[in-house]
């Protein structure tokens, strides 16, 4: 313990806490504090072999990261993607706003070489599923999303809609749900009761939606769709066994588990040809029976069988905590201010949390290009573009790991919110590393209102 937490002890004993109290709050704060650890027992690390082409690598590869090239029938002017990054700036229908449009027009301008959008949440109703998300469930939505990819065209950059279903990783606070029965077990992320299972009319309802929400996404001059098939939302929690218990026709063995999305991609080039289906996926994840990056290869494959365009890997879900973004540091100050479970916690806990976090809360390694490895072995099964997603922040790695077919594309997320027009800076070699710091306060700070950066410090 150092001076400062030691000094904090000593202005808690002036304030006449009891004991009881003390050890009381302590035990709150201890449990808590778990939310965003890693709940299971596995772990992943990179080839060193693969780490090394990283780190040793001298050779340039400058050419080869901005020469043109296509996915499907999508023209891109370089090999660096904005990889989907929620905005928040959806008006309170789900529909997106001209500020929306503007910021995909800059990002355009600042030289990407296509827009992945952020979620945009294909369930019916009217019930987005995640704070200021995009829904894509009406017809009548087509125009406003038309104006999305008018404001990236016109900047001849390509455009693609990532396209989703919440799945277990929303709130019913948020969605609006009645429970179908109490739950004795709360959910170990959002506090809620244990998620239950899908009907097959559900499950049916789901696919004509994701097939509709593609359809739209044509409709609206959108270059391509990409399945959101990673980070434990709906499609993903199908295919990975530790969050698919099902012993139906949906579940069990890898063909069962990978069926609703044989069955979105079927019946959606029966409606769009050959428009670009995009996915994003798991390579692993932490979950003690989740994702392993040889079942991810296996699915890579039927995911080619089947017509997927492009797949870019990604890792993790909600319960791996900072997996998914990897952080330097645990990042306690944004979690008290933004998370919902924790901002109204009494005074105490908060004063606490900041204490006993560090040591809780596992913090993977490495924080840099951590699914490079996992994508490099994903290429080998396939002969469709791969693109790598996950703290990648610099020229010269992008450089390696497009140069030496590690991946066929790289895509960032955190580093174009605070700079849009990076890839630009990165062409002209005027900056060759970006300014993101990791610190993640920006993903938590979601369901504050639109994304911003706040470089490490609330303000």
């Amino acid at each position: 313990m150092d001076t400062k937490d030691r000094r904090f002890l000593d202005r808690l004993a002036s304030k006449n806490i009891s004991r009881r109290d003390f050890i009381r709050y302590s035990s709150a704060t201890l449990a808590v504090a778990s939310v965003p650890k890693l709940t299971g027992c596995a772990t992943y690390q990179p080839r060193q072999d693969c780490q090394d082409q990283l780190i040793n690598g001298l050779d340039r590869y400058h050419e080869n990261v901005f020469e043109e090239s296509k996915i499907g029938s999508i023209r891109l002017n370089n090999r660096v993607i904005r990889s989907a990054t929620t905005l928040g700036l959806g008006d309170p229908n789900g529909n997106p706003t001209k500020e929306l449009g503007d910021a995909y027009a800059e990002l355009a301008m600042g030289g990407v070489g296509a827009i992945i959008t952020g979620f945009s949440i294909v369930q019916k109703n009217g019930v987005p599923g995640i704070p200021n998300a995009l829904l894509i469930d009406q017809d009548d939505q087509v125009r406003a999303y038309r104006k999305m990819s008018e404001a990236a065209h016109l900047h001849n950059t390509p455009i693609i809609m990532q396209i989703g279903h919440a799945g277990r990783q929303t709130r019913r606070a948020i969605t609006g749900e009645k429970p179908v029965a109490p739950s004795p077990v709360p959910d170990k992320v959002y506090d809620e009761e244990t998620p239950r299972a899908l009907t097959d009319l559900e499950i049916n309802d789901i696919i004509q939606n994701f097939i509709k929400a593609i359809e739209r996404a044509r409709d609206s001059g959108y270059d391509g769709v990409q399945l959101h098939v990673a980070h434990g939302y709906l499609l993903s929690a199908f295919l990975s066994s530790d969050t698919n218990r099902r012993e139906d026709q949906w579940g069990g063995s890898l063909e069962n588990r990978f069926r609703i999305v044989r069955e979105i991609y079927e019946g959606a080039r029966k409606r769009v040809g050959d428009y670009p289906i995009l996915v994003k996926v798991n390579g692993y994840d932490f979950q003690s029976n989740g994702m392993r990056v040889e079942e991810m290869a296996q699915i890579a494959t039927m995911l080619e069988n089947v017509g997927c365009d492009a797949i870019e890997v990604s890792s993790g879900i909600a319960n791996d905590g900072f997996a998914t973004s990897r952080v330097p540091e645990i990042p306690t100050e944004a979690i008290l201010e933004f998370h919902f479970k924790y901002k109204d916690s009494p005074y105490i806990v908060k004063k606490l949390l900041p204490v006993f976090a560090p040591l809780l809360v596992d913090r993977p390694e490495p924080i840099y290009n951590y699914n490079v490895c996992a994508a490099e072995t994903i290429k080998q099964h396939v002969g469709i573009p791969v693109i790598v997603v996950g703290g990648i922040r610099n020229l010269h790695d992008i450089e390696q790991i497009i140069g030496r077919n590690m991946a066929d594309y790289v895509s960032m997320g955190r580093p174009f919110i605070i700079e849009p027009d990076i890839v630009s800076k990165f062409k002209e070699e005027s900056q060759k590393s970006s300014e993101c710091i990791s610190c993640a306060f920006c993903l938590l700070a979601l369901a504050e209102g639109p994304t911003r950066c706040f470089y490490g410090e609330i303000s």
